[in-house]
């Protein structure tokens, strides 16, 4: 087995102890871990390996640092994720050595996962890209379930933050996606398109 099957394995070995589930009854994380791959694989045809198994470890984890364990206000929302990109990108790294996959690049995956280099670096970019796109074509709905007291014109800034974040070629992928009647008129709305 190469060292790119192998870190694959301890991924997704990683994912396989969420507790929560997906609707197919598979750990949460390692269905968003298929989800976000697959993203990247449409964004970069020809993805290199390390690329893909860094779109595996886009929430590698996550789970064990509850939302909750922050304050609730938006400062304790951003510590959040500063401490999940930091704890992410390091578990990435150690399970791609683990693995035998050398140094400069699991530095590689490290990188793109802590979200280093938006808009400069093409791998952070592409991770960026497919989380959004995982986001809008499956958990959206959910999302504003959950959130069903923000008033439309929250939703519509949230959308219109994350639509800047994207690239040119995930924007496009997004207005293809089939979404739900209401979804759509908020993008629409916070894109123009």
């Amino acid at each position: 087995m190469d060292a790119f099957q192998r870190a694959r394995e301890l991924i997704d070995a990683a994912h396989s102890a969420d507790p929560a589930k997906s609707a197919d009854g598979r750990p949460a994380e390692l269905a968003y871990a298929d989800h976000m791959e697959g993203w990247v694989a449409r964004i970069v045809p020809g993805a290199d390996p390390v690329l893909r198994l860094a779109a595996r470890c886009q929430h590698l984890e996550r789970w064990s640092v509850p939302r909750g364990s922050f304050p609730k206000d938006k400062p304790g929302y951003l510590s959040w994720r500063r401490s999940l990109y930091v704890k992410q990108s390091e578990r990435a790294r150690q399970l791609l050595l683990d693995a035998g996959v050398s140094a400069d690049r699991a530095a590689d995956a490290a990188t793109w996962v802590s979200k280093t280099g938006l808009r400069t670096n093409p791998g952070t970019q592409a991770l960026e890209d497919a989380a959004v796109l995982v986001f809008l074509e499956s958990e959206i709905q959910a999302f504003a379930a959950q959130h069903s007291d923000y008033p439309r014109e929250k939703f519509v800034d949230i959308l219109r933050k994350t639509w800047r974040k994207m690239s040119q070629r995930a924007q496009e992928l997004a207005l293809g996606l089939e979404l739900p009647p209401a979804v759509a008129a908020l993008v629409r709305e916070a894109t123009g398109k």
